[in-house]
């Protein structure tokens, strides 16, 4: 194989190769694809997301009480919420195959994961897409801790981890409940993700008293779409939490600012850039990451104090990058944007297709090759490991999707196999796969077996 860094650089950290653009140059081409992800002019805002909420709620409310016309009403804006979680992946995938460089938009696509969370009804669709426009976008080029406080104290990310529902056992709210025989407990679900899967990593030596003494810090806390995040004193348990041997609060009035203080901290604990600083080695490289690589993100991390330019910087400059080609398979959503891409489809046809044509092409493929859009399994997000996605029904449906977007994306338009081979490679295709794609019987064919390849299917 003969290629070099521009070439490396857009299949292992961006979406592939494209006919419409040449790949990144050098290592401040790719991080310029840091600006190029952040919110553009179809971002959602949280007033727009909380809007959209509170008219579903007084549509449910009026159909309970009305006839007919009201609940007419509520299921065309229960349909027009679905649609709009069609749209929204329509434009993710459109933002990605024309980002110069991809990176950018892997970026939101691996920190949106990292922070997981999942709309649980067609009111939070909207404030879904509103979680990453404004907690991820403008964040993934800064600092950690930034980055951290915005996600974990979104109103999308209370809602997801229950944390509205969770209140002080000895505040004024709890006492009062528990006084009239009503449950009003402690939840503890964010301080546990929090701390396990967005900051300090799994054993990373903190304790179930830490968990707890987080998870009352955070109570007072909410979120409602008439007012949006607020804190509520009545509902926050009183007294200092001593967290990993640091007090927070104990104030006469409990306030917002301890819990970011809180959080800023854990945000800058070593055993956070240790654990964040290897997942993103093992997302961008390899399922088992050289440990050269990530103690030098590491210690960058800690140097810089989380400024995660310069963490990405060490990643890409490594030589792990070269060493580890080709070990990471790319999931359901990176293989379908890498495909749009090498095919040449561009970000502004995809955005003029149909609701019918982007469910059918993007919506209803992405689930059944295992990635339904919106929908991770657990708070921990997609798996990374290559056996999670590599599997014969994952392939099946990548292959029929393949064949399917021959005859509806492209038609009768199709690229010279010869062609797209050099397009979609730049000349790391391996010699097998060389030497079968001009022999293949027909245009489909060799387009097929192009982008089910062991090659397309891996950076």
């Amino acid at each position: 194989m003969e290629f070099g860094f521009p070439e490396l650089a857009a299949i292992r950290l961006g979406f592939g190769l494209s006919p419409h653009m040449q790949p990144p140059a050098d290592v401040d081409a790719i991080l310029a694809g840091l600006a190029t992800a952040a919110p553009d002019g179809d971002a959602v805002s949280l007033d727009e997301a909380r809007a959209s909420a509170l008219s579903l709620a007084d549509l449910g409310k009026a159909a309970r009480d009305g006839g007919d016309a009201e609940r007419e009403k509520l299921n065309q804006l229960s349909r027009d919420l679905r649609d709009f979680n069609t749209i929204a992946l329509q434009q993710r995938i459109a933002r990605a195959i024309d980002d110069p460089s991809g990176f950018g938009e892997r970026l939101v696509q691996f920190w949106a994961d990292h922070f997981t969370i999942r709309a649980a009804a067609a009111g939070q669709h909207k404030l879904a897409v509103a979680f990453v426009d404004d907690a991820i976008r403008p964040h993934i080029g800064g600092r950690f801790e930034d980055l951290f406080v915005a996600a974990d104290l979104h109103p999308m990310m209370l809602l997801y981890l229950d944390q509205t529902s969770s209140v002080g056992p000895n505040s004024r709210f709890g006492k009062a409940r528990a006084s009239q025989g009503r449950l009003a407990g402690l939840n503890e679900n964010l301080a546990r993700e929090a701390m396990e899967l967005h900051s300090l990593g799994v054993g990373a030596g903190y304790s179930q008293d830490d968990v707890r003494e987080l998870a009352e810090l955070l109570t007072g806390i909410s979120y409602n779409p008439k007012v949006g995040v607020e804190f509520l004193p009545n509902r926050a348990e009183p007294g200092a939490e001593t967290i990993l041997g640091t007090s927070y609060g104990g104030k006469r009035q409990p306030s917002a600012d301890d819990i970011r203080a809180a959080f800023t901290d854990l945000a800058r604990r070593p055993e956070t850039a240790a654990f964040v600083s290897r997942k993103l080695a093992v997302h961008f490289t390899s399922d088992t990451p050289d440990e050269g690589l990530v103690t030098a993100m590491t210690a960058r991390w800690r140097e810089t104090r989380g400024d995660l330019a310069e963490v990405y910087r060490v990643m890409i400059t490594h030589p792990a990058l070269v060493d580890s080609f080709r070990d990471k398979a790319r999931q359901p959503f990176d293989f379908m944007v890498a495909s749009l891409r090498a095919l040449g489809v561009t970000g502004e046809v995809l955005r003029g297709w149909d609701i019918r044509t982007a469910n059918r092409v993007l919506m209803q493929p992405l689930g059944m090759m295992g990635q339904r859009w919106g929908a991770p399994l657990g708070p921990n997000g997609w798996p990374e490991e290559a056996s999670a996605w590599i599997t014969p029904q994952a392939l099946s449906a990548r292959i029929n999707w393949i064949l399917d977007i021959q005859k509806r994306v492209l038609g009768d338009d199709l690229p010279d196999p010869r062609e797209l081979m050099l397009t979609a490679f730049g000349g790391t295709q391996s010699e097998k796969l060389a030497w079968a794609v001009p022999k293949a019987e027909s245009a489909r064919e060799g387009i097929a077996l192009i982008l089910a390849s062991n090659d397309f299917n891996r950076r």
